[in-house]
Formats: structure tokens, sequence, C-alpha cells
């Protein structure tokens, strides 16, 4: 019979950490999109607008690990208000060799979490200045948190300004990120003043309209867009994805249909057949990255099956190494 291992968030907390491993797990399921015989699916999506909620399905099989994973990621932007977080869920691990199960991972979007902040710093390590000194966050969630974590783990980030569509969330998060990383932050009432001086900008928010334009981009800068993972969702205008800046993407299958150059594409300012080069390309040699200090560069990240597969099988593995868990009989 079967052993399978269930591990609560509590064990997957114990055992994975936004650290340069993780950085590095991420980093390689981009590349291996470029490089391997990935097969990843189309996202299987449930909107319930009734709750302002979503449900993502994603999934792939990535040659060269052992197993799979199955992502059920719901998303509930309301929860705060009623104590609860905005993401939850769990991945199921199967064995790629013959589909059986091997673990639960309950991790209630800790995993989706991690990977996609690991996601940002692999973006600002291929793209970002190297010298890059000030980041600005838009959103002062669970996720702008993390991601400026991230960008000081790959970036000399001295200081940074944040923006929330609520002043004192934004205060909050100054206050609370400042004496966590030791970094002054400043909380910006408007998106104008936090993207004034920004060397490195994360935008991390649910919006449905976007919020950086064209009169926010300056020489040097780079953007990094985490919130438009489906189609109604719209950080970045489709002016300044049309603009000389230069744009890059996780999957460009995927962002066509639900990234930010989906709506450029829908205003009818980028051609819907337009070749984009893909994060795992410049990572692999495929494309060349940022060429210079003037240039501006976006990277569009709607999240992969890849890095979910990635980060679940580098989750399980530092588990089984130290022994966290509970295996039942499947």
């Amino acid at each position: 019979m079967q052993k399978v291992l269930l591990l609560s968030e509590s064990d997957l907390r114990a055992c994975v950490d936004l650290d340069a491993d993780a950085i590095n797990c991420i980093e390689q399921a981009f590349r291996a999109l470029a490089t391997g015989d990935v097969i990843m699916p189309p996202i299987l999506r449930l909107d319930i607008p009734a709750h302002h909620g979503e449900v993502d399905v994603k999934t792939a099989y990535m040659p060269g690990l052992d197993g799979f994973a199955v992502k059920i990621s719901p998303g509930f932007f309301e929860n705060p208000k009623l104590g609860l977080p905005s993401l939850s869920g769990l991945m199921v691990l199967l064995s790629g060799r013959t589909g059986v199960l091997e673990a639960l991972l309950l991790d209630n979007g800790y995993l989706t979490s991690i990977r996609t902040a690991a996601a940002g710093a692999v973006a600002a390590h291929w793209l970002a200045r190297a010298d890059a000194k000030r980041a600005a966050i838009i959103g002062a969630g669970a996720q702008a948190r993390l991601q400026l974590r991230a960008l000081l783990l790959v970036r000399p980030i001295e200081s940074a300004s944040v923006w929330a569509p609520t002043f004192s969330r934004a205060q909050d998060f100054a206050r609370e990120m400042s004496q966590q990383l030791g970094i002054p932050i400043h909380p910006c009432t408007d998106i104008d003043t936090a993207m004034a001086d920004a060397d490195i900008a994360v935008t991390t928010t649910p919006s449905q309209q976007p919020l950086i334009e064209l009169r926010h981009l300056h020489a040097g800068l780079h953007i990094t867009a985490i919130g438009s993972d489906a189609e109604h969702k719209n950080e970045i205008s489709p002016n300044v994805i049309a603009s000389p800046a230069r744009y890059f993407c996780d999957r460009l299958s995927q962002v066509r249909v639900l990234g930010e150059l989906h709506h450029a594409i829908g205003a009818g300012l980028v051609g819907a057949d337009a070749a984009m080069p893909e994060l795992g390309q410049v990572i692999a040699g495929q494309s060349p990255g940022r060429t210079n200090a003037e240039e501006i560069t976006i990277c569009d990240l709607t999240g992969t099956g890849a890095q979910d597969t990635a980060i679940a099988t580098f989750a399980y593995s530092r588990a089984m190494q130290a022994g966290y868990g509970t295996s039942f009989d499947g």
C-alpha cells in the first residue's frame, strides 16, 4: 500500500522559506520552460463574483523531476474584512512515473506566496539594474511584503516607498517592514510620489484599472507586474506595454489571454501574435535581457504551473529530509 505524506501549513513553513534556495528553484522552473519539454496546460479558472472570489487550478509536468503537482488556489479578496487571509488552497503531488499520490501539501497558499515572491526576485535579478537601490511597492498586502523581502535578496535596496488604495495600510506596511528590514520605507498618498525615484517597482494588487501610466516611466526603471493573473485584472496601462519599454513575461501563451499583455492586445496597441521574450529565455541565454542602464524593462508575471510543480517538489524533498509531516496509507 502506498504511503502518502500529509504536510500541514506549519510543516511547510518550517522547512521552506523565502531564501536563495527557493529563488534558485523558481529560476530553474523559468529556465525549464525555455529549454525543457515541459507539459503545461492552460489554467483552469472559476470566478465567484458574488464574493469577489476566484479559484485557479494549475499544473505542469517537468522532465527531470520525480513528481508533478496539481494546485488548487482560491483567492477571495474580501476575506481580510472577515479576519481571513485572501489566499488559501492546497497542492497535490503525484508521481510522474506512475501517477500515484505521494503527498498532500495543505499550505493554504503559503507555497504560492513563496514561489510568487521568488519569481519577483528572479525577474529583478535578470532585468533590473545591478545598482538598483530604491524600490516602489504598489500594494500593501502579504505579497507586497514578500516582494520587498525578495528584492533585498537580489539587489542592494537601501530604501522603499509604498502606495496602497487605503493610506493607513501603506502606513502600517511602512512601519512594520522598516522595522523588519532595517531600511527607511515611505508611505505615499499617490502613485506618482511612490514611483518618482524608483529603480524597481513591483505591483501586487488585484486592481481592475491601470495603476501604472506612461508618466511613471523614467530611464533605468524596472517594473515587475504581479497582480494581473486573471482576464479582468489590470495594473499596467496598455500604453505602457506598447511603449518603447522592453517587455518580458513568464509564459507568452498565458499572458496573451490573462496578463498585462492581454489588455494591450485588446486595446489594439500590440498584435495578438506579437513575439515577446519570456524570462526563461533570458535566463537560458536565448534572448537578451537588459542591455544598458537607461532601458526601461517590464516583466509580466502571471504565475505558472511549472513554478507550482517546482516549489511543491522542493518542499516535499525538504520535508522528507527533515522528517516533517505525517504519513498515512493511501
